[in-house]
């Protein structure tokens, strides 16, 4: 404290000092400093690793206690075991699918009473979705989704540390960690099966990009529903989930004298191919039927209305949620957990033509 003397018309008057100036706020690096070990160690110990010895862990807490140190995103976590934030990890994207994921995720965590954090990535790869993973631990977070429908995030979450709760959301079926996901293999055979059952001979595919895992397993649903029906497996047409690449495919898929089915791996895609269709002179779906994947808000507005393969985003928001609690209570299975798909007839699909 510091004293303003009185003068003739004036109390003594206290004067606070600021908080700084009476004591330093201590930081994650101080407390590594005085129990001389590295910030990674201090980390572990607020996680509750087991990785750490005995006699460093009492170090470490020791340094906290002298400090007081107090980190904003931990202070729950102190008192009761768990912060009641719960991280996610997504990269920039404006794709209707894992926008879509990411919206689902966090309601059912708000609606579970969870605060949640995201760390948005510009791009997929082991280096960065790791480094994301680690820092939303060290903010405090209970336990850490992972959106991954790229194959550079999956090959990630074969190397996450067994000793903190992470589950991914659209993985594939070889993830090492608890997945939550679409049958995306489901939707695309029953998409198939549907324009077989009207009549056509068999299905051409525009799929999504190679490096997307969702593409894959589409593509495999797709093939193995024509493989039961004994139709013949069309060569392959792939796209960048864009409007414009369903545009430019459509162009060559146009040429094919035998088109009249067309399974395409998402909406956006399907729009701009029914946009080619139109300007070719081409009538969908007395000429050619056409279903998309998603069920975007859009697509019952199309010309014609889409037909197209249904995602439950709000169910999985779910699903990964209690997947993603039951690691944080420590239930070490790998767990898959999977939601059914819904195929949407609408106006774009009909019996195959008369030739």
């Amino acid at each position: 404290m510091r004293h303003v003397k009185p003068n003739k018309s004036s109390k003594t008057t206290t004067v606070p000092e600021p908080a700084q100036a009476r004591r330093k706020v201590a930081v994650m690096a101080d407390v590594a400093e005085l129990a001389g070990v590295s910030y990674q160690t201090v980390s572990r110990v607020l996680h509750e690793s087991p990785n750490v010895h005995g006699e460093t862990r009492e170090r470490v807490l020791a340094a906290i206690r002298q400090l007081d140190y107090r980190p904003n995103s931990m202070a729950r976590a102190l008192v009761t075991g768990r912060s009641k934030t719960l991280g996610v990890v997504s990269f920039d994207t404006t794709l209707y699918g894992p926008a879509s994921t990411l919206f689902s995720i966090q309601q059912a965590a708000h609606d579970a009473g969870y605060a949640v954090s995201i760390s948005s990535l510009r791009s997929i790869n082991r280096e960065s979705v790791l480094s994301a993973i680690e820092q939303l631990r060290d903010q405090g977070v209970d336990g850490v989704a992972v959106i991954a429908p790229l194959r550079a995030g999956v090959d990630a979450l074969r190397h996450v540390r067994d000793d903190f709760a992470v589950v991914a959301v659209e993985a594939g079926p070889d993830a090492s960690i608890p997945v939550a996901a679409v049958d995306q293999r489901a939707g695309a055979a029953a998409a198939t099966r549907h324009l077989l059952s009207l009549g056509h001979k068999t299905v051409w595919h525009l799929a999504g990009p190679i490096d997307w895992k969702e593409a894959e397993e589409r593509i495999e649903g797709w093939k193995s529903a024509l493989d039961a029906a004994g139709a013949r497996v069309p060569p392959l047409v792939r796209g960048d989930w864009t409007a414009r690449s369903g545009y430019e495919a459509a162009q060559s898929l146009l040429q094919i004298e035998e088109l009249t089915a067309v399974l395409v791996g998402n909406d956006q895609m399907a729009l701009g191919l029914l946009r080619r269709v139109h300007e070719a002179g081409r009538k969908v779906p007395s000429d050619l039927s056409v279903v998309g994947f998603d069920d975007i808000p859009e697509a019952a507005y199309f010309t014609p209305p889409l037909t197209t393969v249904r995602q439950d985003f709000a169910e999985l928001g779910r699903r990964c949620l209690h997947a993603l609690l039951g690691r944080i209570a420590g239930n070490k299975d790998p767990l898959r957990v999977v939601v059914a798909p819904e195929l949407v007839v609408r106006g774009s699909t009909a019996p195959a033509p008369s030739r």
